[in-house]
């Protein structure tokens, strides 16, 4: 996905982007069951009911607080996909609104 930056060379996140981010970070958890066994039991969610959750709105940012919640999970995600942990922490915002506002 092409991205773009402001002078700073930082990446603009857009909700585009960010859902693109979240979503990445969901095939990774799927790639390992203790991985995806630990947001489907955060998440109350069953492996049956993951693809209905998916068209929740609120999904994407479920995902990323359930990746930024693991500081270690979160670095290891970073370091596959060569992401930012920041990226990651802004698409997380962006897509939940301030820490304040969550309802994890």
């Amino acid at each position: 996905m092409k991205s773009e930056s402001n002078r700073r060379g930082r990446t603009l996140m857009t909700e585009q982007l960010a859902e693109s981010i979240a979503f990445q970070a969901l095939n990774w958890l799927a790639g390992e069951p203790e991985r995806i066994g630990g947001f489907l039991a955060r998440t109350g969610l069953d492996p049956a009911s993951l693809r209905a959750a998916a068209n929740e709105t609120s999904f994407p940012a479920a995902i990323l607080d359930f990746l930024c919640s693991d500081e270690s999970l979160l670095l290891a995600f970073c370091a596959n996909d060569d992401l930012d942990p920041q990226a990651v922490d802004r698409a997380r915002q962006l897509l939940a609104g301030p820490p304040g506002e969550w309802s994890a």
